[in-house]
């Protein structure tokens, strides 16, 4: 399986990455028997092993591998030097760039800037078949003056308090997904992931119909992002990205379970940020719509 996140598609998260599996070998019956007994994902059919390589029929089973594997402290680390950096850019650019009348032109514009530099950098990072933390890293330092700038702009000049509602909004459906994920209220399988690439696929084509007519015709386009569109458009969104959580997370769930690297919780903490910044950015837009509605 391959997740909706471009970053978990590529070779630390997809089936085909070359990395032998996490001491499992192919029995008779198809089942993979590790140090414990039989390998629970061995009988998942969506489960399969994306770290396995493929075993020929009677060639010797790999070597036991149990070192420098990825673990949930290295994810957490990982996705917490991320979201640091970002929050702390983002926090400096809060502050060093004024949104008043006479400077919102310059902010806005460097803003702008840093924003296509990080989208730049994590479609660099995306399509790399390896993690490189400088690359995330950066990443999350220009993202983070975008939101900085977005988010003060937003809050200083639309709806006071908005800032902190959306990181609010954001940190409950983050807990929220997570709770209901590991309680098995969300079951990730391959209808789940159909389901909301459809949805995502379908999402992202009216978004930019909307902006091009919005560029060619003025206005607001069709006027998916204002008025009770745009408020049933942005919650859709943050539904969007409730689901590309509950896909993360079975990501770096299977990771774990079969020993991929731990140089991939680099990706794992990339994939879970552009994830956050997508429920924020969401939340952000829902907050400014309602209070320009009032």
């Amino acid at each position: 399986m391959r997740s909706s996140n471009p970053v978990f598609s590529r070779r630390g998260f997809s089936r085909d990455n070359g990395y032998a599996g996490f001491n499992t070998a192919p029995q008779a019956g198809g089942a993979a028997v590790g140090a414990q007994g039989t390998n629970p994902y061995a009988t998942n059919p969506y489960a399969t092993n994306p770290y396995a390589q493929d075993l020929q029929q009677g060639a010797p089973p790999q070597a036991p591998v149990t070192t420098g594997r990825m673990t949930m402290d290295d994810v957490v680390m990982r996705t917490g030097t991320t979201l640091g950096v970002l929050v702390v850019t983002a926090a400096l650019a809060w502050a060093l760039l004024p949104v008043d009348d006479a400077n919102i032109g310059r902010s806005y514009g460097i803003g702008i800037g840093a924003a296509v530099i990080g989208m730049v950098l994590a479609l660099v990072q995306s399509f790399k078949r390896t993690a490189t933390p400088a690359l995330i890293v950066s990443y999350a330092a220009f993202e983070g003056v975008f939101l900085g700038v977005i988010s003060s702009i937003v809050d200083n000049r639309i709806a006071s308090g908005a800032a902190m509602q959306a990181v609010i909004g954001t940190l409950a459906v983050f807990t929220a997904v997570l709770v209901a994920y590991k309680a098995g209220w969300i079951r990730v399988n391959r209808r789940f992931y159909g389901f909301v690439m459809a949805a995502t696929l379908g999402f992202v084509l009216l978004m930019v119909v909307n902006m091009l007519f919005a560029v060619f015709g003025g206005g607001d386009g069709l006027g998916f992002r204002s008025g009770g569109l745009g408020i049933l458009f942005g919650i859709i969104g943050v539904l969007l990205g409730a689901c590309f959580l509950a896909l993360d997370f079975k990501q770096v769930e299977d990771g774990i379970a079969f020993g991929a690297p731990k140089e991939e919780a680099w990706l794992a903490a990339f994939g879970l940020t552009l994830t956050l910044v997508w429920i924020y950015m969401e939340f952000l837009r829902l907050i400014a719509i309602l209070n320009s509605n009032d």
